[in-house]
């Protein structure tokens, strides 16, 4: 009785290959850039005589004033602050403005909070220039025992995509 060995060195059948397509897109962006163009102004109170709280002195960013208490006289001239933005077109644009602590200039003790009215965002019309102008308002709330002087502060404004 013979009994014989093969050895057989076959080839497996190739593994079958599989491959799909996937798209790339890249979306670029101009740089945003903002740029003062006009700062804030609420003009001048005169405080009345009296024991008072809770007179509002505004400004919305659309520019209407508003010094509705008796126990305060508004005078001179009021501006909304004003910025420039631009980027790439038809972008939403985020804006971001905190309140401002105003400090009084002769006596860095007192201070008011002005109470920012700035748009959330805007849409880019166009790519770079001429970009779009934002306007930004604010509140301060005074009372009879607000300290004369002039009362001064910074916004900082931040824009992003």
């Amino acid at each position: 009785m013979l009994a014989a060995l093969v050895f057989c060195e076959c080839a497996s059948p190739p593994v079958s290959a599989a491959s799909v397509n996937a798209s790339v897109n890249a979306n670029t962006l101009k740089p945003l850039v903002i740029a003062k163009l006009q700062d804030l102004d609420l003009g001048s109170v005169t405080l009345g005589p009296g024991i008072w709280s809770n007179a509002t002195i505004s400004l919305s960013r659309a520019g209407v004033f508003s010094c509705g208490s008796v126990n305060v006289t508004c005078s001179g001239a009021t501006l909304v602050a004003k910025y420039n933005v631009q980027g790439s077109n038809q972008q939403s644009v985020r804006i971001t403005a905190p309140n401002v602590t105003l400090v009084n200039q002769s006596d860095s003790t007192k201070t008011l909070t002005l109470v920012v009215d700035a748009p959330a965002s805007v849409v880019l019309p166009n790519s770079g220039q001429p970009g779009v102008d934002i306007s930004i308002g604010g509140s301060v709330t005074i009372n009879s025992t607000t300290a004369a002087g002039t009362y001064q502060g910074t916004f900082e404004v931040t824009v992003d995509y």
